[in-house]
């Protein structure tokens, strides 16, 4: 099965985890990637492999098929509005940022914005540092970032 390599490929974390077993310990690596079309698609997904490798390449396949679109606003590629997102103990805060600002967001974060192809946003996670929830929480909040006409048209809908 020929792979595709236009899409950016993040690895945000790699931990060796062990399996008891009768005979004794079954070693196995766990791979968290992020993947992105660097045009507004992202996804991530967490697989298990026996080496390092194989847990990569799975994780990357996967998270190619579980890929969300995120709205990108103008030239200046930023998301359309403010997003605050509590999941569990995670707590996503996101926000636009004018042009020429790049991106002040750290660690799981950062990789889910990079390859999402967000050129400018303000965020910070302030909950857990457990990267697989703040991924989660990060794509979940942008998949449920509006359509700016569409943001517009619901404020309009409220004041009346």
């Amino acid at each position: 099965m020929a792979e595709r390599n236009d899409f950016l490929q993040k690895v945000v974390e790699i931990k060796r985890v062990s399996k008891k077993t009768e005979g004794g310990n079954r070693l196995s690596f766990t791979c968290l990637a992020v993947v992105g079309d660097g045009q507004g698609q992202v996804g991530a997904a967490l697989c298990r492999a026996p080496d390092v490798y194989s847990a990569v390449r799975k994780a990357s396949r996967k998270a190619r098929e579980k890929m969300i679109r995120v709205p990108l606003v103008g030239e200046h590629q930023t998301i359309p509005h403010r997003i605050e997102l509590r999941r569990g103990a995670v707590h996503v805060l996101l926000k636009p940022a004018p042009p020429g600002t790049g991106l002040i967001i750290g660690g799981a974060m950062r990789a889910v914005a990079e390859a999402a192809g967000i050129k400018n946003l303000v965020g910070k996670n302030l909950g857990t540092r457990n990267k697989k929830n703040t991924v989660d929480a990060t794509l979940k909040a942008l998949q449920l970032l509006n359509q700016p006409n569409k943001q517009r048209r619901r404020r309009v809908k409220k004041k009346d």
